[in-house]
């Protein structure tokens, strides 16, 4: 193996029982139901850190897996990311047992405003020291849509139109609207905070009219690391502006290859430097102390997979109700406003494999849209570095088959063959999130959230 640079580890969770795997959750060795117990949050934590994963990268969605038989039915017997909690509160758990694991957060901009979505984020910030990323997400089930007052869902790239005002917001709020040394905490003065130093973002758009300050003062990265996840052109381009983490789901690396070139020339069309955004790959191992153990262990994790659980989430994922298939049926490629990439990858993308609707069944039914290593910790550390090197990706979002059992067989077993070679971090590098990631604690000035402000909001 070649690699050089160090990879990036997430781990991929979601507060929720199974997350990317339907039906695991009846598995022996899982844990996942407890995912309403605080213990199970911070004991991932401390298993987390202990491997020295750079963060926990928690998805979310707003609304319930109803594209399969136009129903929500087979999504809850199967507990296909439903029940689901919300994933902000588990932040301060996690955070009070560990001093250097980040926490990426996917929060949608379609249906809360930004106004008070940025207070949440400068909250979750102060209260971690600086570890907080955000996973922007636009929203892709329409049950969300109309159950938070919309008729139906907004078009797909009207979605990222709105996001690209929100982060605007988000943006003057977090970088302009105080100065550094705007709290002053001076007694004798009577003086806390100095009101000259705090201004007015005076943003009037299309979407959101946001005329006063923020409510939070500068936490530690002011803005959180920017993670994105949209694979389709629309997405990209969203990303190549603004992530410094892009997540994708693919199966193959002849996929994953395609989506990073692209991703790398878009950003430098918009004068970024291309390497400055890591993407990272979802990634699920089974590892066993043998190669026949960990064989063993897929198969026994393949027999509680759920396979209407499983075209539930790719359902809900693509927008398109699999039950009028037959399971030996090719995919087709059909265009609506859920996600474009989730679609496009198993019909348009790998021009050497046609999928039918069984064999995409199977294959997200452990580990969702995204490779599944099976090996000794040798053999998954080789796996790793071969999508290091052929696909160009830059890390992992590692998910789980049970939970926390993948996470500690990957913690103990993997972490150490990957730490020998010199891949895995074994200390960390900074005191934030970002600084942890590039060395700094707050945004580049060319990044957009700082280069398209002005210098200076005149106070009011």
């Amino acid at each position: 193996m070649t690699t050089n640079k160090r990879i990036y580890l997430n781990a991929f969770d979601m507060n929720c029982a199974g997350h990317q795997s339907p039906g695991l959750w009846k598995h022996p060795d899982d844990e996942s139901h407890r995912y309403t117990d605080m213990d199970y949050w911070m004991e991932l934590a401390q298993i987390l850190e202990r491997g020295r994963f750079d963060a926990v990268f928690l998805a979310d969605v707003l609304g319930t897996y109803d594209v399969y038989q136009n129903s929500r039915n087979a999504a809850v017997r199967q507990a296909a990311q439903v029940p689901l909690n919300d994933p902000m509160f588990v932040v301060p758990l996690m955070a009070s047992v560990t001093k250097h694991l980040g926490f990426g957060v996917t929060a949608s901009t379609s249906y809360e405003h930004p106004y008070s979505f940025a207070r949440k984020m400068s909250t979750l910030d102060h209260l971690t020291n600086g570890r907080i990323g955000w996973n922007i997400v636009t929203s892709y089930l329409n049950s969300a849509a109309v159950n938070l007052g919309l008729d139906r869902q907004i078009s797909h790239d009207e979605r990222y139109e709105i996001a690209e005002e929100y982060l605007e917001v988000c943006y003057k709020l977090w970088e302009s609207s105080w100065e550094d040394d705007a709290v002053i905490r001076d007694a004798e003065k009577n003086l806390y905070t100095d009101p000259e130093k705090v201004h007015d973002i005076q943003h009037e758009g299309k979407h959101f009219k946001v005329p006063g300050a923020h409510l939070s003062e500068p936490s530690p990265q002011r803005t959180p690391v920017i993670y994105q996840a949209g694979a389709s052109s629309r997405g990209r381009k969203f990303a190549a502006q603004h992530a410094e983490c892009v997540f994708i789901s693919v199966p193959t690396i002849s996929i994953a290859k395609s989506y990073v070139e692209k991703l790398r020339a878009e950003a430098a069309s918009f004068g970024r430097n291309p390497n400055e955004i890591k993407v990272l790959c979802l990634f699920t191992p089974i590892v066993g102390k043998t190669q026949t153990e960990a064989e063993e262990k897929f198969l026994s994790y393949q027999k509680h997979a759920s396979y209407e659980g499983a075209l539930a989430l790719f359902g809900g994922w693509t927008g398109i109700d699999f039950s009028d298939y037959e399971p030996q049926e090719k995919l087709r490629f059909v265009k609506n406003d859920a996600i474009h990439s989730a679609i496009e990858t198993f019909t348009k993308i790998d021009p050497d494999k046609q999928w039918t609707v069984e064999e995409v069944a199977k294959f997200v039914g452990v580990g969702g849209i995204g490779p599944v290593a099976v090996g000794t910790p040798e053999k998954i550390a080789d796996t790793m570095e071969q999508w290091i090197n052929e696909a160009g990706v830059d890390g992992f979002n590692i998910a789980y088959a049970v939970t926390p059992g993948t996470f500690k067989d990957f913690v103990n077993d993997v972490v150490p063959v990957l730490q020998d070679r010199g891949l895995v971090q074994k200390e960390y590098g900074g005191r934030t999130l970002r600084a942890n990631l590039t060395g700094k604690d707050r945004l580049p000035k060319h990044h957009p959230g700082k280069s398209n402000l002005k210098e200076t909001i005149p106070a009011q």
